[in-house]
């Protein structure tokens, strides 16, 4: 197959993406801001801007979430398109078989998920971060009330006692806190004080609270504007229990954990992420495999909906597979590279070997 026609599939491909990526994207911070402004909109400070700075800075870590789903329905708008304008079959008749004109949608397919993981994942997880603290800021001081189902819970050794530490919200990857409870328990078990405050910091060896109400164990209540608690906690092992791994960016992650891993922590999260990300791209490619199990019979055969049908649920079944897999692998029964790769070679093995029986017996 000549330049010209290579570069001719290429851009098809790479326009349909773009054209795909466009307008998933805006109907994604359409429903996302729909569904943030029904929640957060009788919340005192509320206006329309932050609900929009919200949304826009949530929608890339949203949409990178769809890009598996974008790289199979750009591969199949194209291969179908092609099909209904015959260019396929002018190139098969003159020899160019179903490798060659699929393998510009397939060296497209890989750089977008180069650019997913190089380019959109560092914005993404800024944004996801930002935008978290921005709704924690609308929502502080609604309540400081804990919820023992929906918060994630420590509990340090100090030489000072004990101290059980919950809070509403987790930000900047898990070194501040939100509306943050602080249950000190001294060495007979009894709790001695409980210390709400508006916003909790790690520093060097103390938590930093500020606007704190302290409850004393006699019941008087009082309050301060910033108090401290000891911790021998380090950084980086909170952040291996608290911080979201999608609010970390792709460069980071491997310094994460070495780091976790130094402390005697797993972070099989981390690696998770890290992997699942350095999977993409391949995952890209196995979509366009997929799609072309689907889309390239057209030609002989006529326009089906019900095998477009199949190419969607089989996008859908791996996703799926692939969400699976990554929960076994965040907890410890898969090592995370076997499960962030596990679903690419069986998608790409799958398509591989359709083509082949179809294309050459």
């Amino acid at each position: 197959m000549g330049w010209t026609l290579g570069r001719y599939f290429f851009f098809r491909y790479a326009t349909i993406t773009l054209w795909f990526f466009l307008g998933i994207g805006a109907l994604i911070f359409l429903i996302d801001f729909t569904e943030l402004t029904s929640r957060t909109a009788r919340l005192p400070g509320f206006t329309y801007q932050i609900a929009l700075s919200i949304s826009a800075l949530r929608m890339p870590m949203l949409v990178l979430q769809m890009v598996p789903f974008i790289g199979l329905f750009a591969a199949m708008a194209m291969l179908v398109s092609l099909n209904r304008k015959y260019e396929l079959v002018i190139a098969r008749s003159a020899g160019i078989s179903a490798w060659q004109f699929l393998l510009p949608a397939c060296i497209g397919a890989l750089l977008f998920g180069i650019l997913a993981v190089g380019v959109m994942n560092p914005l993404a997880a800024y944004g996801l971060s930002r935008s978290q603290s921005i709704e924690s800021d609308l929502r502080s001081g609604e309540s400081n009330e804990v919820s023992a189902a929906t918060t994630p819970w420590l509990r340090q050794k100090t030489s000072e006692g004990d101290t059980i530490i919950g809070a509403r919200a987790i930000l900047a990857q898990g070194l501040e806190m939100a509306d943050a409870s602080f249950f000190q328990i001294d060495a007979d078990g009894n709790i001695t004080a409980r210390k709400d405050a508006r916003h909790a910091y790690l520093r060097d060896g103390y938590w930093e609270l500020r606007d704190v109400t302290v409850l004393n164990a006699n019941g008087s209540l009082s309050r301060k504007d910033s108090d401290r608690i000891p911790t021998d906690l380090k950084p980086e092992f909170v952040q291996e229990r608290l911080a979201e791994p999608e609010t970390i960016p792709f460069y980071e992650l491997p310094g994460k954990i070495e780091v976790a891993r130094s402390f005697g922590a797993k972070a099989n999260a981390f690696a998770m992420q890290f992997d699942s990300l350095l999977a993409l791209p391949f995952l890209l490619v196995a979509m366009t495999l997929i799609a072309a199990t689907v889309s390239m019979r057209f030609a002989r055969m006529g326009q089906s909906g019900t095998m477009i049908l199949g190419g969607v649920v089989a996008g859908f079944l791996l996703y799926v597979v692939s969400v699976l897999v990554k929960a076994f692998g965040v907890a410890g029964f898969v090592p995370p590279v076997v499960a962030a790769w596990f679903p690419v070679v069986v998608a790409m093995f799958f398509g591989v070997t359709f083509l082949l029986y179809k294309e050459d017996g």
